[in-house]
């Protein structure tokens, strides 16, 4: 019997307790911390099923009908017995939280996995659990495993789109765990995706796609807007202009010398875990796009992004206006675009494009991360760059020092 925790109350979290509870083998246990979530979910849950309902290209809807063992809000509960793997589906904002509650359980041998682990995974966890991480199996991945939703509360979620294929990296504990991480981890998602587990984790902080993907379509919507309010809300992902589209392409090239510049500094690590996001596209929505021709159309064309809105408020009028404090900036630009930068620095790689969007969105968060074009900014410290952490040189992100 594998025992995982799974650590979060939102979209993924439903769907991974869902999916993970209906696996042969299987124990799922929840454990949210943000208010009064665990007894919201538990008490849904008492008298009823949970229900998964999986939609794909071509197929009939599929629903899985499961439910996690519990929903707690306490470490101690949850980490209790022999668990053999956390997966995180919360928001990178909340990691530092889990960490920190859950380092006096963690056992050596467990294993650790953020679906998605975002930009500065790795850092976080080294910088929090200390030498406990050299005992704990580290993976991390570069995004949610679906496009899913909920769509009651502790009752019932949906996936919109699988992907066909989720790329991490693992840092094995020492001495070697007495079971295969990724393994693990599979049997813990069931069929799909599938997991494609090579290279350094550095490589999936810099896959950290939505860090620029979401930054990337809100500076192309809305850095020229006159203020006015909108009568409809506008679609995000299949709204996308040519002009963001070309932002993000530019901006993933960036990322790419990056990685480049790293293995051609340190060419016994392998980076070869970072593409283009057009490639990335490719790979994890493979079933999803009709029109794979260019970054611009496979965006539009994405059925797993239908009808999601851009994040929008309400007036009293019944008009919308942009909602800046939405994730995908404040979540985004100190745990993507930051982090991304940090590393592009130490690499000495320019970043003119990830520049522009970080120097937009901070004043709009009223926040400071880059001043005069150098990361001193006295907000850095909420960010999860390598910088933050102390980490100055390619040796130490890489863990090679």
């Amino acid at each position: 019997m594998v025992i995982a925790v799974i650590c979060g109350g939102g979209n993924g979290a439903h769907v991974c307790a869902g999916i993970t509870s209906s696996q042969p083998g299987v124990e799922a246990r929840v454990l949210t911390l943000f208010a009064d979530e665990a007894e919201r979910w538990a008490n849904a849950t008492k008298d009823h099923d949970f229900t998964v309902t999986l939609h794909a290209a071509n197929k009939d809807p599929v629903k899985l009908v499961s439910k996690p063992s519990m929903v707690t809000k306490d470490p101690a509960e949850a980490m209790r017995g022999n668990v053999d793997i956390i997966v995180f589906t919360v928001p990178a904002f909340a990691h530092k939280n889990y960490l920190e509650q859950l380092k006096p359980y963690v056992k050596p041998g467990m294993i650790l996995a953020g679906c998605p682990g975002q930009a500065g995974f790795e850092f976080a966890v080294r910088g929090i659990w200390g030498e406990l991480a050299l005992k704990v199996s580290v993976m991390s991945f570069e995004s949610l495993p679906w496009a899913c939703r909920v769509l009651e509360f502790g009752r019932a979620a949906e996936v919109l789109g699988t992907k066909a294929t989720l790329v991490g990296a693992v840092t094995e504990c020492t001495p070697k765990p007495s079971s295969d991480p990724t393994a693990t981890l599979q049997k813990v998602l069931g069929d799909a995706p599938k997991l494609v587990v090579k290279g350094h984790l550095l490589g999936i902080t810099l896959m950290g796609t939505n860090g620029y993907l979401h930054p990337s379509i809100m500076y192309g919507t809305w850095h020229k807007w006159d203020g006015k309010p909108l009568k409809e809300v506008p679609v995000f992902y299949n709204g996308l202009d040519e002009f963001s589209a070309k932002l993000l392409s530019d901006i993933s090239d960036e990322v790419v010398a990056t990685a480049k510049a790293i293995m051609k500094q340190r060419p016994q690590v392998d980076l070869n875990n970072v593409s283009h996001i057009l490639q990335w596209y490719h790979r994890c929505y493979a079933d999803d796009i009709e029109d794979k021709g260019s970054l611009y159309t496979c965006i539009k064309t994405n059925r797993a992004y239908k009808g999601l809105p851009h994040p929008m408020t309400k007036r009293d009028d019944g008009s919308y206006v942009p909602n800046f404090g939405y994730r995908y900036l404040t979540e985004d630009i100190p745990f993507g675009l930051v982090v991304m930068r940090g590393i592009a620095t130490i690499a000495g790689v320019p970043t003119p494009n990830i520049d522009t969007i970080i120097n937009w969105a901070q004043k709009l968060l009223g926040k400071e991360y880059l001043v005069d074009g150098e990361l001193k900014g006295k907000d850095l410290p909420e960010s999860r760059c390598p910088q933050r952490y102390g980490l100055a040189s390619l040796d130490t992100i890489l863990g090679l020092a």
